[in-house]
């Protein structure tokens, strides 16, 4: 399911995470839980992951996340604002979590619009103490594609928060 690219820099991510006491929380729209998948693929990834989130729906984004459905209506889903939103989300309902990061895109194949292409990924990081920061990416190649590149930039951003 996951590459060894993959699975190496997820348990380079926690190794660092342990080594700061540091501890983890995900909300995950277009992956559907795969990066929480990767990151409790190793042995022992509960002493970093507090929790995670899979809200696919608007309606999970405002219920799980408290993600207004104002800024859904406003930007959709597929935003940096609702990014944001989720990653805060994620990281207020997590008690022990000192990060979260969020996905939300359109994997495809179909889905995207003009404005929203297919491969269009949002990432959010919010941290204990810091302004919370988005990034996206536009990522070529099928759904299995955008999806594998969504978790490899998510660990980017994760392992570069936590190396801070």
């Amino acid at each position: 399911m996951f590459n060894n690219d993959l699975m190496k820099a997820a348990a380079e991510l926690l190794e660092h995470c342990r080594g700061r006491s540091i501890r983890l929380a995900t909300a995950e729209s277009c992956t559907g839980g795969l990066l929480g998948g990767l990151l409790t693929e190793a042995a022992g990834a509960s002493d970093v992951i507090d929790c995670g989130f899979i809200v696919y729906s608007d309606q999970a984004k405002t219920e799980l996340l408290d993600v207004s459905s104002e800024l859904l209506e406003r930007h959709g889903a597929v935003s940096s604002e609702t990014a944001i939103a989720m990653a805060e989300g994620a990281l207020a309902r997590c008690p022990d979590a000192q990060i979260a990061l969020s996905i939300t895109g359109v994997a495809g194949p179909g889905g995207g619009s003009p404005d929203k292409p297919v491969g269009l990924v949002h990432f959010a990081l919010a941290q204990n103490g810091t302004r919370s920061e988005a990034e996206h990416e536009i990522f070529s190649g099928d759904r299995h594609s955008v999806r594998q590149s969504s978790l490899k930039k998510a660990l980017s951003m994760m392992q570069a928060a936590v190396l801070r």
